[in-house]
């Protein structure tokens, strides 16, 4: 992320053509659509292109990831591989694919380096499938040829991929079975964050309490039955059981990384027809953290 602190008026005082000016080789179409999509800032808050700039103006500004994927050499916890997919257990921390914030280190960088061939898909994010947040582990599936990567997009697209999540929210969460159906929308005020909202996307989210831990905690199995960005996280915030360690929706900040796990992905198999089913075990991270609870 590019930050500039506007220290004097410019002479060019519209956003899009000062910003034409300040970052190399990027178009004003393109600048606008950064602006559209807010990932251009002023004072923390959208702004149009027609913005006009004034002293002590902040400017945030997410520039758009590499063109290319460069092969990197990343140890891979790798739980299954064919010759049509490759499931990995992701460990947090890990960004899937390069971004303006994390333009190397990350999955698609890995996996690029152990396949050593160009994979379906988008160049910025080959054989990427779906995707786990940052600080969320667990199972996720690549394709390694185009006819997998079509079929598992339209079984996601179907929604009848089988995602089962285990978390760990703040409060006794009652009753100890129940589904969330809540539609999600962009927080107006925080770039990165969702929220809760009339004018979002539906989304529905099952869960199951495996373990009470007094009144203080609520281990959960979850089962997302959309596919909405931060679903899990926001849901569980916005009915005042947040996941510990989630800083960004008001979990307590007792862990480095969120309490969120992909323990299971299930789903067709492109080239048998059968279904199959992976798992990944719950990082050690978060199992001494039970264990101290």
């Amino acid at each position: 992320m590019r930050r500039i602190l506007i220290k004097v008026k410019p002479k060019i005082i519209r956003l899009d053509k000062y910003l034409v000016k300040i970052l190399e080789r990027i178009s004003r179409s393109e600048i606008q659509k950064l602006i559209k999509n807010r990932q251009i800032t002023v004072n923390k808050k959208p702004a149009e292109a027609s913005y006009n700039l004034r002293k002590d103006d902040f400017l945030e500004i997410t520039l758009p990831p590499p063109k290319r994927i460069q092969p990197e050499k990343i140890s891979l916890r790798i739980i299954y591989e064919d010759s049509e997919i490759l499931v990995i257990n992701k460990s947090a921390g890990m960004v899937i694919y390069p971004t303006s914030e994390a333009q190397k280190g990350t999955l698609a960088n890995a996996i690029a380096a152990h396949t050593n061939k160009i994979l379906p898909g988008e160049k910025t994010r080959p054989g990427i499938v779906h995707r786990l947040d940052r600080g969320t582990s667990g199972c996720l599936v690549v394709a390694k040829t185009e006819g997998a990567l079509k079929f598992l997009q339209e079984q996601f697209k179907k929604r009848s991929v089988s995602k089962k999540y285990l978390c760990l929210v703040s409060g006794k969460l009652l009753p100890a079975e129940g589904e969330i159906n809540l539609k999600i929308e962009r927080d107006p005020f925080t770039i990165k964050k969702w929220r809760v909202g009339p004018n979002g996307k539906e989304a529905k989210t099952i869960y199951k309490v495996k373990q009470y831990f007094g009144e203080r905690y609520s281990l959960l199995e979850v089962e997302p039955k959309t596919g909405r960005t931060h679903q899990i996280r926001v849901h569980f915030s916005s009915i005042g059981h947040p996941i510990v360690g989630d800083k960004l929706y008001g979990g307590k900040p007792l862990l480095e990384r969120p309490f969120l796990h992909a323990a299971s992905l299930g789903f067709i198999h492109p080239k048998t027809g059968k279904f199959v089913q992976f798992e990944a075990p719950l990082p050690e991270e978060l199992k001494k953290f039970l264990e101290k609870i």
